[in-house]
């Protein structure tokens, strides 16, 4: 299926704006390898080729193991992720079903989330899914296709 969107240049505010969300999420201490397994999960979640695509990449390039990329999907079981990046996988699974399942940020998964990311760590962690949902919704909407790189 051909992009319906060719032109990122289009929209500079908007643009700009997107920035500076992501340099608030940049300054709210949350490891770059958490913040890069939050979006690449949400992004399988939702079904979004270019997002992985682009998150498979950065994840990569922050350093986060590929044997982690390849069972991503199954965080929750494999011994590699740590209880921290559990806690952000599980508050980004909520986050990101919020449509399946009402109220799904649960008391429970905020505490443990809580255990583990100081309040303006946990702001950054739900900026960074909230941003990856919006973008998953952009890029599936003008698909957007992985790999291709417009503006």
């Amino acid at each position: 299926m051909p992009s319906r969107l060719h032109d990122s240049s289009s929209q500079p505010d908007i643009t700009a704006g997107i920035q500076e969300l992501f340099k608030a999420v940049h300054r709210g201490g949350v490891p770059q390898q958490v913040l890069e397994l939050v979006h690449l999960r949400a992004s399988q979640i939702n079904g979004c080729s270019a997002c992985t695509d682009v998150g498979a990449g950065n994840a990569t390039r922050a350093g986060v193991p590929v044997e982690k990329l390849f069972t991503l999907a199954a965080w929750y079981e494999d011994p590699r992720f740590d209880d921290a990046e559990r806690a952000a996988l599980a508050l980004t699974e909520a986050m990101t079903r919020l449509a399946d399942h009402p109220r799904a940020v649960t008391d429970d998964i905020w505490a443990d989330a809580a255990k583990h990311y100081t309040e303006a760590q946990l702001a950054s962690l739900v900026l960074m899914v909230s941003l990856t949902n919006f973008f998953n919704r952009i890029n599936t909407t003008f698909r957007v296709e992985a790999g291709v790189r417009w503006g």
